[in-house]
């Protein structure tokens, strides 16, 4: 469950790319066309000459790609406007995800959930993972869903462990590279303890990275396609998750999402 177009490949393609090669379905909800992002001439969604419509456009045809990459077998649009970030005008539009009906948009997502016997989910934690108001709203929806849906068994957050983004940004910054706002605003990640599973996904970093240069249009991204692929490595070598709900417990899933369900 994603926000915006181009989610997808940075915070969960590692796993995707894993269960999709184990033979495991997986499916992308995302919520918003995210025509608030750069448009095509790299002019981001609060500039007065921003071209929403080409926007929308761009980014689902870079989604349907990169969603592809990194082993999605459907994509659902839930098709709610971006809401821009934090103080954004955008935030006042009745059609903005932020403002979307948590009850009606939690029953859509819990007959996804259970049209396709989705087992295992996945999205961000009650902070957005760096507060964006979609994100955040992507949590109240998919907690309100698993309250309706019968199928789901657990959920997980992607998060980032405070001793990785300590030693990352140093690094980065010390090569001088242009962090994004996901990186910088996520504070000091979360605190280690809270990591209930590791995934090795050093497999899919190539994967992973072309499917976030698929997202061309999001130029913010660009020193992250670009990275040296040690640094790469660093960051998105290994995902990290918190269990945040289990339906009847959670047992085995140090290394495997899936652990210890029958």
């Amino acid at each position: 469950m994603h926000a915006h177009p181009d989610d997808e490949a940075l915070f969960t393609g590692g796993i995707t790319s894993h269960y999709a090669q184990q033979g495991y379905r997986v499916v992308l909800v995302t919520c918003t066309d995210g025509q608030y992002g750069f448009d095509p001439a790299g002019r981001s969604g609060d500039d007065p000459d921003h071209d929403t419509l080409a926007t929308r456009a761009a980014r689902a045809a870079e989604l349907a790609r990169a969603a592809d990459r990194v082993g999605f077998e459907r994509v659902v649009q839930l098709g709610f406007h971006d809401s821009g970030m934090v103080g954004w005008s955008q935030n006042d539009d009745p059609n903005a995800f932020m403002n979307a009906d948590v009850d009606a948009c939690g029953a859509t997502l819990a007959a996804i959930m259970d049209e396709v016997g989705a087992r295992v989910v996945v999205t961000y934690d009650e902070s957005g993972f760096y507060h964006h108001p979609d994100h955040v709203q992507a949590n109240v929806v998919t907690r309100r869903a698993l309250e309706i849906a019968s199928a789901p068994e657990r959920l997980y957050y992607p998060i980032v462990p405070q001793s990785v983004l300590t030693r990352f940004v140093p690094d980065a910054r010390a090569l001088e590279i242009f962090l994004p706002a996901w990186v910088l605003e996520a504070g000091i990640g979360t605190p280690d303890e809270l990591v209930a599973t590791t995934m090795d996904v050093t497999a899919y970093v190539e994967r992973k990275q072309a499917a976030i240069a698929t997202h061309a249009t999001q130029i913010d991204n660009a020193d992250l396609v670009s990275m040296d692929p040690q640094l790469f490595v660093t960051l998105f070598g290994t995902e990290y998750y918190q269990r945040a709900w289990s339906r009847h417990g959670a047992e085995g899933d140090a290394h495997d999402l899936f652990g210890g369900l029958s």
